[in-house]
């Protein structure tokens, strides 16, 4: 027995690289399979509709089967006479290699790039783009129900880029990201607010171009501070004028006269270490076009969050709860996307 296992793992070792890679992935699905989709989907049906089946183009209840498409169960509202069935506005809608789903959803929590996960899976890498993207626009859907206490407030900046774009006005394109030909903050850089508290619930956006302003603030996480909540921020006058509009208890951190903590509670470590992460997560990219940053933020968050561990239970996450949000987008729509800010 031990021979042959010796003469198996000297033969591995004589096939060509690819070989070998293929020889991996068929051992590890096999040894470790994961959840699979056709589970997921019956969970995911089983959540969405836990309050009774409706037609998810209507709300009608008057729903009834209407055979069977591609061996999946299609259903007509009586109300509105449209057809539907399990996957009908989620991001799987449309798509037509389902079974795919859940090992797609754990090699992005594992960081391949999108040429190594076509290798695995078998399928092109643009429609892989898409397939990332839909997952994307719906956790970007997902937010925290509220902060806290203690609420960590600080931006962060990336370079404005125009990646992927067949044509570039007022200037020449970039390579790998490139550099902004100013220095410091400037218009060429996007500005992405990050609020974080002490129980780690997060929100990251895209808030403007350059420097952040008093009504940027309001506008993009407004809704979600009031009176009762403790703001710690640097000494950036903005968030002095916020926090004193809004009757804020307010901690400014100003390292050449407060240290970088006040009264060994109130600081922005939380959140600095947040923007390093972050900083670090997105520069594998080697570039993230500036109206696709939002959906990265929003899959960052989602990592962070998990402890990029790729589980069953977070596949199952990222499945029914992006489901859940009947966010539908077609290849079309998020090709030809674009941020307002």
């Amino acid at each position: 027995m031990k021979t042959a296992f010796r003469n198996l793992l000297n033969h591995i070792k004589k096939i060509d690289p690819r070989q070998q890679e293929q020889l991996f992935w068929t051992l590890k699905n096999t040894l470790f399979p994961i959840v699979q989709t056709g589970t997921l989907v019956d969970e995911m049906r089983e959540t969405r509709f836990a309050e009774g089946f409706v037609c998810p183009h209507c709300t009608c209840e008057f729903v009834v089967r209407f055979g069977k498409y591609k061996g999946r169960q299609r259903y007509r509202c009586k109300a509105c006479r449209k057809t539907f069935n399990d996957l009908t506005n989620t991001p799987m809608h449309g798509t037509h290699y389902p079974k795919y789903w859940a090992e797609f959803i754990k090699l992005m929590f594992e960081g391949y790039s999108l040429r190594k996960c076509e290798q695995i899976l078998g399928i092109k890498w643009v429609t892989l783009f898409y397939w990332r993207h839909k997952i994307l626009n719906a956790l970007k859907e997902i937010e925290v129900d509220g902060f806290e206490g203690i609420v960590e407030m600080d931006e962060t900046y990336f370079l404005y880029s125009e990646k992927g774009s067949k044509s570039i006005s007022g200037r020449k394109g970039r390579k790998r990201g490139g550099v902004s030909k100013f220095r410091g903050i400037s218009r060429e850089q996007v500005c992405v607010l990050v609020a974080r508290d002490r129980s780690k619930q997060t929100v990251s956006k895209v808030t403007c171009m350059g420097r952040i302003i008093k009504s940027k603030v309001e506008e993009t996480i407004g809704h979600l501070l009031d009176s009762d909540k403790i703001l710690c921020t640097d000494a950036w006058r903005a968030y002095m004028t916020y926090a004193k509009d809004k009757g804020m208890e307010h901690y400014r951190i100003n390292t050449s006269k407060t240290g970088h903590v006040i009264k060994g509670i109130y600081h922005i470590q939380n959140v600095n270490g947040y923007h390093a992460r972050l900083s670090h997560w997105i520069d594998r990219f080697k570039g993230v076009a500036t109206k696709y940053l939002d959906n990265y933020l929003a899959w960052f968050q989602f990592l962070d969050m998990k402890g990029f561990d790729a589980t069953t239970s977070n596949i199952k996450e990222v499945f029914v709860s992006t489901s859940l949000c009947e966010h539908y987008s077609t290849n079309q729509q998020i090709r030809q996307s674009k941020l307002v800010i």
